[in-house]
């Protein structure tokens, strides 16, 4: 979720590294992480689009590995608390942790909920392009990751969470995108047993869900054409049903606004065979925070620079293009978080 801001950059000199906003990246984001690449500086952004992020990749990650620099994308609300939320998981468990269910709650006050149509916008342009992002993919010509026990079985596209007694719908962010290749690079690089996951957003009663079910359906019929994308992007309230405007939240929604990530993970224990068994370790953790875009996104942005900074033993051995959990999985980025409102905690574990 970007924060709102207007197209700009916002850049921290100390040992030179650079946090940027720049909305849309796709369109904004790639000059600077070249010049930065260019200059031996490091970069942090807080993209929470999957085709800039991928093409990143695969454009100047080993550039970036030549010149000892570290690009991470996504640092912000998309999509540090997903990434990291799974791997404080798979730390929490004991056993080995095969599959999470990621739920997220956004909870607003009297006055509800406004986001600034620069999410919007990101949203637009990277649902038109989809055919570009499975391009990429096509080309990448990856393996696949091994699924490891039993496979996550995906769930209706509205569908009830009982735990959370809510209707919940796909979150169509880039959380997903950012976890897969987070858990590749774990997987292939440090030997880790990889994590399939699927992210979902509660969305309330069955209200909720029709409001959702209509806006959707005209966000993806519009989407397709350039004049429907035209018209998306200059009535944002008007089409999201009055979530997304150009003016963004005001104090009081900000303020009483915050989130929380609930997610469900399931594994083997150490005595129990992966192979042929079902899954006998039920792990339930959550990660809440303030609201998203303007505060929640600020926290995470400046602990992972100072986890940058500070932590530099912790990093990946060479530089490169990285995931934060792929960057920070052995850093104290989580206690970090912790200390300054974004609360990672298990809320249970139990064997069956």
């Amino acid at each position: 979720m970007d924060n709102g801001q207007d197209p700009g950059l916002v850049a921290v000199a100390t040992r030179r590294t650079a946090l940027t906003i720049i909305k849309p990246y796709r369109f904004y984001g790639e000059p600077v992480v070249k010049a930065c690449i260019e200059n031996g500086t490091s970069c942090i952004d807080i993209s929470g689009e999957p085709q800039f992020l991928e093409l990143m990749y695969w454009k100047y990650h080993q550039k970036a590995a030549e010149k000892g620099v570290y690009i991470i994308g996504s640092s912000g609300f998309d999509s540090i608390p997903a990434d990291m939320g799974v791997i404080y998981t798979s730390n929490k468990i004991n056993g080995t942790l095969t599959a999470v269910e990621s739920f997220l709650t956004i909870n607003s006050g009297p006055e509800g909920l406004c986001i600034h149509d620069g999410t919007w916008k990101s949203a637009v342009y990277g649902f038109g392009n989809q055919n570009q992002l499975k391009k990429l993919r096509n080309q990448s010509n990856l393996k696949p990751v091994p699924i490891v026990g039993a496979k996550l079985k995906r769930r209706w596209p509205v569908s009830y969470c009982r735990e959370l007694g809510s209707y919940s719908i796909p979150f169509l962010g880039a959380d997903v995108s950012v976890v897969k290749r987070t858990q590749r690079y774990l997987h292939e690089n440090l030997d880790q047993s990889p994590v399939q996951y699927a992210a979902y957003v509660t969305v309330g009663g069955i209200t909720s869900v029709i409001k959702l079910m209509f806006a959707g359906l005209f966000f993806l019929l519009f989407v397709k054409f350039g004049i429907g994308r035209q018209l998306l992007i200059r009535f944002p309230w008007l089409f999201s049903f009055g979530y997304f405007s150009k003016q963004g939240p005001t104090q009081k929604q900000i303020d009483a606004a915050s989130f929380t990530m609930t997610f469900f993970g399931q594994g083997y224990s150490h005595s129990c065979p992966i192979e042929n068994n079902k899954p006998n370790i039920r792990v339930c953790t959550q990660v809440k925070g303030p609201e998203a875009g303007y505060i929640a996104t600020p926290i995470a942005m400046v602990q992972a620079a100072m986890t940058l900074l500070n932590d530099v033993s912790n990093l990946p051995s060479v530089g490169g293009v990285f995931t934060p959990g792929a960057a920070f999985a052995k850093t104290k980025l989580i206690d970090r978080l912790n200390k300054r409102g974004l609360e990672f905690s298990v809320i249970s574990s139990s064997e069956v």
